[in-house]
């Protein structure tokens, strides 16, 4: 992106809401454009799509659209060559596709298996499949995994929408699940991971769903709030517990014990993504207001300071390392967005 000779290093957008859920546009045509979610303990929220204008070199809100309750999470169709519809997922009561157009965000489906029932487990968390977009996969406070089947059907005149079926649910944890990640591993569609209130990190596969593996285990049997695999090494993965200050960074050929704790935050943890292009380099963020980036090539030993540290002027409550552009990570505090040049 041309940003008029002199490169700006940061980027900040300042949303009408302190924002929450954030995702990086993956499709190669739409680079600097995010989606956010507001944090407004009510049932009205919004999400709102954000560009980069490269004119001007700020950011616009290119679209807002009404969502019940805060979003848990935001993620866009993990598309990298653009050949599915523009697609984008949230969560919260339910699992909702949205069709984005230039003009309009539309609801696709919304994906609900309680079909008898008036009541709804709120969703924590979901993931969507890189390798098998047809495939979603939710995580709930009910205890279960949920893996949802994706059909986007061919156009006929303007019909051209999106269906959903639940494809298995299984009961993940003893209590709330709060994150689900599928894993690179064996192809890329059959192996996820999920972490929860009873501390376990564990592990599927959905060719055998009559058992699972407990990766890790919360020596306090703390909550687990995120999972998060490497992007390059589908051997490691990282996670947090609850209210907790270090990341702790675990190999799945070695069973519950960490190989790297990473542990220089002065407050809670609240994001970590790891480098799309590199296996050794991953990012945290948390309330003491910092986004520290880490170098974790010498594991085992310990790993004791970050390679690099970044203020924000809030607790970080997010953070995400776009895909597509391995030089930009986003971070967002109270009602701001901002974008860094690593």
């Amino acid at each position: 992106m041309s940003l008029h000779g002199k490169r700006k290093e940061i980027y900040k957008y300042e949303a009408p809401w302190t924002v929450y859920a954030m995702s990086w546009s993956i499709r190669p045509d739409k680079r600097f454009r995010l989606a956010l979610g507001s944090f407004v303990e009510e049932y009205n929220n919004k999400v709102q799509l954000v560009g980069l204008e490269e004119e001007s070199s700020e950011f616009v809100c290119r679209n807002t659209f009404d969502h019940p309750y805060p979003t848990t999470k935001i993620m866009w169709i993990p598309d990298t060559k653009g050949v599915y519809p523009d697609l984008l997922a949230t969560s919260g009561d339910y699992l909702r596709i949205w069709r984005v157009s230039d003009t309009e965000t539309r609801l696709e489906c919304l994906l609900n298996n309680n079909k008898n029932s008036d009541f709804c487990a709120p969703l924590t968390s979901f993931d969507w499949n890189e390798v098998d977009p047809n495939l979603l996969g939710t995580s709930s406070i009910d205890t279960t995994c949920t893996i949802w089947g994706l059909e986007t059907g061919q156009v006929l005149g303007r019909v051209n929408l999106v269906s959903g079926h639940v494809k298995t649910q299984l009961i993940a944890h003893d209590k709330e699940v709060y994150d689900i990640a599928f894993s690179r591993a064996g192809g890329g569609r059959d192996m996820f991971a999920s972490v929860g209130a009873d501390g376990s990190v564990r592990m599927f596969d959905l060719r055998h769903l009559e058992h699972s593996t407990i990766i890790y285990e919360d020596p306090q049997h703390h909550p687990l709030l995120r999972l998060c695999w490497n992007k390059q090494d589908p051997n490691y993965l990282a996670t947090m517990a609850m209210d907790g200050m270090e990341v702790v960074i675990l190999d799945v050929r070695v069973p519950c014990t960490p190989v790297a704790r990473l542990n220089n935050h002065r407050a809670c943890v609240n994001g970590i993504a790891w480098a799309p292009h590199s296996s050794c380099h991953i990012c945290t963020a948390a309330d003491d207001h910092q986004a520290l980036i880490w170098d974790i090539q010498q594991m085992p030993r310990a790993i004791d300071d970050p390679i690099l540290a970044y203020t924000a002027e809030g607790e970080i409550n997010n953070v995400q390392w776009a895909c597509t552009q391995p030089d930009w990570i986003a971070i967002c505090y109270n009602n701001c967005l901002e974008i860094l040049r690593v």
